[in-house]
């Protein structure tokens, strides 16, 4: 049942707005299509890859922000673990694994139904909430990838805040 009533002509496509907001930051990035971009943001543990997608049909423009972290077959239920307790504490977006690739992404959507047009001030956060989120758990996802450390202890190691200066 859907219950929007029809879709409204955009004046702008989202993803033209998400273009603009790259090149204000000088971010690389890539329009792979009408309805897709890529873009490149260097954070301090890595190097994100976020690709934005328009989906017309569900009206939502779709966030996958993936960073480079091979996962052995062996610790691939020990990061499972950790995506869960991660996922409870988020309040916008979530990891997945995907287990084709072997690597951890970060997605969100934000809905745009009866034509509505993103702000640039929703597309800017949708971004940085994504770079936020990984750049805050990529070291978990790090130490349970390489090491034996468990989800629950990484978690805590990568949470953990420093007060006052050395």
């Amino acid at each position: 049942m859907r219950l929007a009533v029809g879709n409204l002509e955009r004046d702008l496509h989202p993803v033209d707005l998400i273009e603009q907001v790259a090149n204000g930051h000088d971010w690389s990035f890539e329009r792979t299509a009408e309805d897709e971009i890529t873009i490149c943001v260097e954070g301090h543990w890595a190097t994100y890859h976020i690709a934005f997608s328009w989906m017309e049909n569900q009206e939502a423009l779709h966030l996958a922000c993936a960073f480079d972290m091979s996962v052995s077959q062996t610790r691939r239920k020990e990061l499972l673990k950790l995506i869960l307790a991660i996922n409870e504490k988020l309040l916008m977006g979530h990891f997945d694994f995907w287990e084709d690739a072997s690597s951890v992404i970060f997605r969100q959507a934000l809905l745009l139904s009866g034509g509505l047009h993103p702000s640039n001030a929703q597309v800017e956060n949708l971004l940085i909430n994504a770079l936020d989120v990984c750049e805050t758990h990529y070291s978990a996802f790090q130490m349970v990838a390489w090491s034996s450390l468990s989800a629950d202890n990484a978690l805590q190691f990568a949470l953990f805040e420093t007060k006052g200066n050395a």
